[in-house]
This record gives C-alpha cells, structure tokens and sequence, in this order.
C-alpha cells in the first residue's frame, strides 16, 4: 500500500511523512504559531524530525531552527546557498546548501529546489535583515508514491507551468492567503492554468480563534503583527473558487491535522488521523 501523511502545524510549516514513517518538517516556526498544537512542544517530536527545509529566511519560517537543534543538533536543514551559509555562521552543524535546480535524495523520497517568486532575508525581528537569497519551493518526490509540490511564499508565475511539466506533481500545497503572497484568485488561476495536480493544499493562511490550535499564541501574534488579520480564514475562498472545477479537489487541513493519502484509492484518498 502507498501511503503519504501530511500534517499541517501552522500557516506554512508542514510534516511530510514516508511511507518508511520518515519525517520532513517544512519551514519550522513555533512560538507564536497559533496553528502549532501546544502537546506537540516536545523533545520526542522535535528529536524524531529527519529533515527540515527551508523555502526563505523569514522568521515564521526559520524561527523555530533553535528549538530544534537544540534537541537534535545533528537535524539536517536544506536550504538556499546564502541562507545555509548564515545558518553555518551561526553555529548549525549539518546545514545542505543547495539552490534552484539542485536535488538532495534520500532513501525514500528525492527533493528538488524550485522557483519562487518572494523576498528573502533573515533575522528581521532581531535587528536589519540580512539578505538570504532568494525564495524557493520544492519537490518530493516520493518512491513510489505521490509527488508534492511546496510552493513555498509566491507570487503567481509561469514558472508553475514548467516544474508541472517536468516534475509532474499530484499535490500541490499552495500559497493563497493574499497579502505576502499570491491570494485565492491567483491560486485558482494556477490550478486551473498551470498545473494539473490531483489535489491543492491552501496554504501560509492563518486560522481563526475558534480553529486555531494555539488561541494564545495567535493572541500574541496579532498584537505583534497586526498585518496578519488579513491572511486568517482563506482556505475557504480557494475552495470556493474551485467548487466546481472537477480536475483538482481542495483539501482544507485543520491545524494540527494529519491527513494520510493512500495512493491505490483515487476516488477515496483521505483518510483522517490524529498526528503522532
């Protein structure tokens, strides 16, 4: 049976977890995350993290890298070549500097760097940004399972229509909260014009009170950055935009939710669990 699990744990950080029950943990981001599960703020889980990938420096991205090298300082983070420079600057040991185009390939997925259309700087809440190249997204594709597609932050481009055709994704989790990146209507485009997955994730939306994981912690982020009241509550938009497009079905994640893709069901592929 071929099996793909995908937790969500926040606006943009998500876990994607092999069949072999690896796990690859995308732009960590914890404290201050209202859609990180508190029970989850554990050694156990950040000790069973395998990889972490980083699609920009920004701090609801790369935030949570102390945390986690504080419980495993052996983590690999793979990240763009300016970014992981600054990281090994810093002290992080087991830094994989790659850039767009580059592979890292392991025992049961292989992951490609691709375009994005975003800024990217690091340590902007500390003091001046510092320039950490460019944005990316990536490519896992997973042995003989399903290939996801991370947009990481971006604007709408063309670009989407080259990694479809060359990596052929069946997922896609997608930018689509407006504001800092691309909103509903631009994703809708994409799914529609420029890409052809079976499956689309909105995606760096941040939850309501009521569904937030972490009321407390979205508390505290509003009251620091109030800009973030116009990015809460946008899946639901890019499902209504695609309620009648029959090629892609939207899958609205909760926060904290894992949800497991079995591959040999098209038509009944999901199937709940709670995140272990």
């Amino acid at each position: 049976m071929f099996l793909l699990k995908i937790s969500r744990l926040g606006h943009a950080m998500y876990v994607l977890k092999s069949k072999t029950e690896k796990k690859y943990l995308i732009d960590p981001f914890f404290d201050l995350n209202p859609g990180f599960p508190p029970h989850l703020d554990t050694a156990d889980f950040y000790q069973s993290i395998d990889c972490v990938f980083l699609t920009h420096g920004h701090f609801d991205h790369t935030s949570g890298l102390t945390k986690l090298v504080e419980h495993k300082p052996d983590v690999m983070i793979v990240a763009q070549y300016e970014l992981a420079l600054i990281l090994l600057k810093q002290g992080m040991k087991n830094v994989l500097p790659i850039n767009l185009g580059g592979s890292v390939s392991f025992e049961d997925v292989s992951v490609t760097m691709v375009q994005a259309k975003h800024t990217s700087s690091y340590g902007e809440t500390q003091g001046p940004p510092v320039y950490a190249g460019e944005a990316a997204g990536y490519i896992f594709d997973f042995k003989d399972d399903y290939t996801v597609y991370h947009s990481g932050d971006t604007a709408l481009m063309y670009d989407m229509k080259l990694i479809q055709d060359v990596y052929e994704p069946d997922i896609a989790i997608l930018s689509s909260s407006g504001h800092f990146t691309m909103g509903p209507r631009e994703a809708s485009y994409a799914v529609k014009k420029l890409l052809n997955v079976k499956y689309v994730i909105p995606s760096h939306t941040f939850p309501t009170n009521e569904t937030a994981a972490s009321p407390e912690s979205l508390t505290q982020l509003l009251k620091a950055f109030p800009v973030v009241d116009f990015m809460i509550d946008k899946d639901k938009e890019l499902k209504e935009l695609l309620k009648d497009y029959s090629k892609t079905t939207v899958i609205t994640l909760a926060y904290g939710e894992e949800k497991v893709f079995d591959q040999s069901l098209w038509s009944e592929v999901l199937v709940d669990k709670e995140f272990s």
